[in-house]
């Protein structure tokens, strides 16, 4: 699934895997679920065929849906493969941890099968990874109690290559996904029979009623019987066992709540916004012990056809698992594999943030030159040692003018470099600036100084003693670093042996003791199997400002840093 080592492909994936999980949960009966499964993998997950294989009642596997190749699904949808063929299919070949690939090499014995199978052409593989056209990969689909839902069967990788880890890691999660919603999508079908015939088989409302009792307290999903308008509307008027031990509460005692009184605080919006018939929200309810739990909930309304609308069905479905896997991969995606720490596209976002492209000054002299526009008078001055002239004539009543490379006129008071923004909806109405102290002298302004650290003798224990030691010695500076400063400061890996600290609020003075600070953390000996190792460090200090960007932040301090090290001798730099 294209380039795993590249942080921004992966952020990229997760997001396109995202959006076709949450399609999966808007099909609204089994074949749209069936399909929506399979246009998924080609849409999000880069292969140009898939297809569905579901267990029938017999236990024998039909193609219930392809996508893809028009000719292929109209040769192989709705043909049936035995029970014994797949399970064989299911043990052969080699196991990537939930999925099962057969590669050509034993897939020829598979021809002659029942299964069916559609035929692609193609040269041969140039590469020990590249895909054959003959190679096979099976991601099977369970139910929660460990049965088998059905098998989907994946061909030809849009990048030619078998899927690495990150491609599998995906198929399998999808794959889950997928069991759950094809699971949800027949309860669903058997649910709303069971409302179809409450309302229109008033003749059968006994067994109808019973059926409707074994599918919600059997429903291996958490459902909720609520009340619909009045003063009570949202009150839980029954639950079954699964909701009951989701939130770690009897049914006597959800019957007192509703779920807003459940819901976390920072959800009450998602829930007050999601309608009542055909609502779907995932939000955070909470258990006894007084933590949350990740659901997604699902609403229908069950209606009397002369009294409109009598209570709400709601599925509450546990989505932890799936969320805390999404946070995983978006920390993977995130941060520096070997530290633990903030990667280069992840400190590039954090500084980012507090930068804009407008710079503002805080300096006394913009405030005075507006004053003096509404005074008349004559102020010398300005922002970045221009000076300001406030004339009663030019443009308009109150006219400005400045001498030097910054030259311009305007009859907006807010319009002359170093203004305070104007009160407009425009989009730094709310941002607070960020501005670097001066470099002359320590005026006391505060700032984000930004900290690179380039290790100083480190490439010759990585040649000496091999990468194990190289390894070894990040990982403690990085965890050096990390205990030097305050818990709101970022500590991040650049590459290589290159680290960056955001240290916000300090002034230039501060700045240079912290980085005495983490040289002096950084320069004792570090012990890797037995063998006592030191580097050193220079620093860089650079100033974030709002006019520059991350990358120009981030090149200003590392060259400062190489400054730094030039100044210093060799033997000064390694530190014994």
């Amino acid at each position: 699934m294209e380039t795993e080592s590249e942080p921004y492909v992966r952020l990229a994936t997760l997001r396109q895997l995202h959006r076709v999980v949450a399609d999966l949960n808007t099909a609204r009966s089994l074949a749209d679920t069936l399909q929506t499964v399979v246009d998924g993998i080609v849409v999000g997950l880069g292969y140009e065929l898939a297809c569905v294989n579901l267990v029938r009642p017999d236990g024998d596997l039909v193609v219930a849906a392809f996508a893809g190749d028009p000719a292929a699904e109209a040769l192989i949808t709705g043909r049936v493969g035995s029970r014994a063929s797949w399970e064989r299919r299911l043990t052969m070949g080699e196991c990537w941890d939930g999925l099962r690939f057969i590669p050509h090499t034993e897939g020829w014995v598979l021809l002659e099968d029942d299964v069916p199978q559609w035929h692609t052409d193609g040269p041969d593989p140039r590469f020990e990874d590249e895909w054959h056209p003959e190679d096979r990969l099976y991601a099977p689909m369970y139910a929660s109690g460990g049965e088998l839902l059905g098998v989907i069967s994946v061909d030809r990788p849009r990048n030619g290559r078998r899927p690495g880890a990150w491609g599998r890691e995906a198929l399998q999660m999808y794959a889950f996904q997928a069991a759950i919603a094809i699971s949800n999508a027949r309860l669903r079908a058997n649910m709303q029979r069971a409302l179809v015939r409450l309302e229109r088989e008033q003749q059968a409302l006994r067994a109808s009623e019973e059926s409707f009792r074994q599918a919600f307290e059997y429903a291996p999903s958490g459902m909720a019987i609520a009340e619909m308008g009045g003063d009570q509307h949202g009150r839980l008027l029954r639950t079954n066992d699964a909701l009951c031990r989701l939130l770690g509460r009897p049914a006597s005692v959800l019957r007192r709540y509703s779920f807003s009184d459940l819901v976390h605080p920072e959800d009450i919006g998602t829930l007050l916004r999601t309608s009542a018939e055909g609502g779907r929200a995932e939000l955070r309810l909470g258990r006894r012990d007084g933590t949350y739990v990740w659901v997604s909930l699902r609403n229908s309304v069950v209606a009397d056809a002369a009294d409109g609308p009598r209570f709400l069905l709601t599925h509450v479905e546990d989505i932890e698992e799936r969320k805390r896997h999404e946070l995983q991969l978006a920390h993977r995606a995130s941060h520096d594999s070997l530290t633990g720490l903030p990667n280069s596209a992840e400190l590039r976002a954090r500084l980012g943030a507090r930068l804009c492209r407008r710079p503002q000054s805080a300096r006394a002299s913009a405030i005075e030159a507006l004053d003096a526009a509404y005074e008349g008078r004559e102020v010398h001055g300005g922002h970045d040692g221009h000076e300001v002239r406030v004339e009663a004539g030019g443009a308009g009543e109150h006219g400005f003018q400045a001498d030097g490379p910054d030259r311009y006129t305007a009859s907006d008071p807010f319009d002359f470099p170093g203004a305070p923004t104007a009160p407009t909806d425009g989009p730094y109405d709310h941002h607070v600036h960020t501005v670097a102290p001066a470099a002359d002298v320590d005026d006391g302004t505060k700032g984000l100084a930004v900290l690179f650290c380039d290790l100083d003798g480190f490439k010759s224990i990585n040649d000496r003693f091999g990468h194990h030691t190289g390894d070894a010695v990040l990982i403690e500076v990085a965890r050096r670093l990390t205990t030097g400063v305050r818990d709101g400061d970022t500590v991040a890996r650049l590459g290589g042996d290159e680290f960056v600290v955001l240290a916000d609020g300090l002034g230039a003075a501060d700045a240079a003791d912290l980085a005495v600070r983490l040289r002096n953390a950084i320069i004792p000996p570090i012990r890797v199997d037995g063998r006592a190792v030191r580097v050193g460090a220079s620093f860089g200090i650079g100033w974030a400002s709002c006019g520059m960007s991350a990358d120009e932040v981030l090149r200003s301090a590392d060259q400062r840093m190489y400054i730094e090290k030039r100044s210093r001798s060799k033997a000064h730099r390694r530190a014994g």
